[in-house]
Formats: C-alpha cells, sequence, structure tokens
C-alpha cells in the first residue's frame, strides 16, 4: 500500500534568463538534491507551481526524466492535467512507463464538469494508471469542485489513494478524514497544520521550498504529539506562508530560491516577476527566522 504521509515539495520547474526561457536542467538537479537532503518525503513535478501549462510534451517528459534521475530513492508523484481526455490518456501511457509513486490529477479545467462527469473521468485514469491517483481538488484553478460525496464515491475506487486537498472546505476536509479511505494532503500551505491536526496524513506545499526543515519538522513534531512544538513552528511559517502567496505562485518563491543561488529568477509568460514591494516583504520575512 502506497503512503503518501509527510511533506512533499511541490517543484518549481528552473528557466533560463535566455531568448526563449529554456528549462535550467541543472538547477533542476541542484533543487531535487538540496530537497532530499532536507528529509522531505517526497516532490511533485509538473504541478501549478512548476509551470507546467507552460512547457511542451518534449520540455515536460525532459523534466521528469531529469527529476527522476536526481531524485534517486526520494518518490516522485507526477502532475496530469488538462481537458483533452484522448490527449491525457496517451500521456498517461507514457507516465506508466516510469517509477511514479503517483500521478496527481485535478479535474477538468475549464470545461467545468458534472460531478457523475468527473467520477467516470477519473474511475478511467484510475482504471488505466500503473501508479496510484492522488485527486487534486483545487476549484478556483479549475472551474469546478470536487464534492464530499465525489470523493467518497472515488475513494472506493482501489488506485485511488489520496487527495491534495485545496477545497476550501474544513467540513470537506473533516468529513475526508474521518472517513479514513484517502490519506488528505493539504495544499493550501497555511492550512498544513489544522489538516495534521485533525489527522490528515502531510501536504504537498509551494512554501516548503524555503526552509523545508522547518515544515518537515512541523510534521514530525504532530505526528509525536508534540503539539506546543508544532504549533510554535506553524505560528512561525505563517508570515512567510502569507508573504510568498502576496503575488500569483510561484514568482516571489523563485526570487526566494534566486537569493540562495539555487536557480535564476525566471518566469516564463503569462507569469512577471514579482513586485518590488513583495519581494522585500519576502526577504525581511525570510531573514528573520535565519
Amino acid at each position: 500500500m502506497s503512503d503518501f504521509s509527510g511533506i512533499w515539495v511541490a517543484l518549481v520547474t528552473p528557466f533560463k534568463a535566455d531568448a526563449s526561457f529554456s528549462v535550467d536542467h541543472a538547477a533542476l538537479r541542484r533543487l531535487v538534491e538540496h530537497y532530499r537532503a532536507a528529509g522531505v518525503a517526497g516532490v511533485v513535478a509538473l504541478g501549478s507551481t512548476g509551470e507546467a501549462a507552460a512547457l511542451d510534451e518534449g520540455e515536460q517528459d525532459a523534466v521528469l526524466d531529469c527529476v527522476l534521475a536526481a531524485a534517486g530513492k526520494l518518490p516522485v508523484m507526477c502532475g496530469l492535467a488538462g481537458n483533452n481526455t484522448t490527449r491525457l490518456h496517451a500521456r498517461l501511457a507514457r507516465l506508466n512507463q516510469l517509477p511514479l509513486a503517483a500521478v496527481l490529477c485535478p479535474a477538468p479545467y475549464y470545461v467545468r464538469p458534472s460531478q457523475a462527469a468527473l467520477v467516470a473521468h477519473f474511475h478511467e485514469l484510475a482504471e488505466r494508471s500503473r501508479a496510484p491517483l492522488v485527486l487534486y481538488d483545487i476549484p478556483y484553478r479549475t472551474g469546478v469542485a470536487l464534492a464530499t460525496d465525489t470523493l467518497l464515491t472515488l475513494a472506493a475506487h482501489p488506485n485511488i489513494r489520496a487527495v491534495k486537498d485545496c477545497g476550501g472546505s474544513a467540513e470537506k476536509t473533516r468529513a475526508l478524514i474521518v472517513d479514513g479511505r484517502l490519506q488528505v494532503l493539504a495544499g493550501e500551505d497555511a492550512q498544513i497544520f489544522p489538516t495534521l491536526c485533525l489527522g490528515g496524513a502531510g501536504a504537498i506545499s509551494a512554501a516548503a521550498h524555503l526552509l523545508p526543515e522547518r515544515f518537515v519538522a512541523m510534521q514530525r513534531a504532530v505526528a509525536a504529539e508534540r503539539l506546543a512544538e508544532a504549533r510554535a513552528l506553524h505560528h512561525a511559517l505563517v508570515p512567510l506562508i502569507e508573504a510568498l502567496f502576496a503575488e500569483p505562485n510561484p514568482c516571489i518563491i523563485k526570487a526566494m530560491l534566486a537569493r540562495q543561488a539555487l536557480l535564476e529568477d525566471v518566469l516564463r509568460p503569462p507569469l512577471l516577476r514579482a513586485g518590488d514591494e513583495a519581494l522585500a516583504r519576502a526577504a525581511r520575512v525570510l531573514a528573520a527566522l535565519f
């Protein structure tokens, strides 16, 4: 049985400051090695934080191959998003050839399918996937929420094992944890501590790019029932989380990583470099935590 507990880092994709914003594979390898040393449970490639929508299929393949090679024994999850079912199935066939820990799948964006259509969609993906599916409930990106009843129906499928919870509903989060069939991974960084305290398994975190050891320590403290320690870590990290998401993700995170010489501060259009005020705020908060 797969275990998705712990802190997973939703990787950015580093780019070079050249005319085509080409992928910086050397920086990507450095990032994976950095998080592997920090003790995270795994990494997620080609998610929304990784600007996957801005990469063509060949670039996505190259990014995934690079991450897998650098990860060693560290588990790797891969994002699979889209609203063209034929293309999604073809892409999944490619992913089935790789040693992935899981495939992370949001609802088809823009088309806003019914709940019955979502059940059919995810069932088909689960049947076709070699790796377990982690559902991704993120209605502010896809335009449709996965209803609690839908998630509980999908939980019965043996190849659907977890959910990245960005649904914005405390009631839904609690219901899934109480049901117990899906591991619940917080997808909103400010909700990691509350989700863990409710019995959630862990998190898929973008903010954990910075100070990953402290996010890992918070999760481990909750698991060991050292709640005062975990609470102190959470309260210290909240100002950083708020500063990192003051502009669209991953703009500020990339800028802070660039200040650590882990990559260049480059995003692909339509994203733009974060504003000076937001960057200065994040840098002040981060410096106070060292």
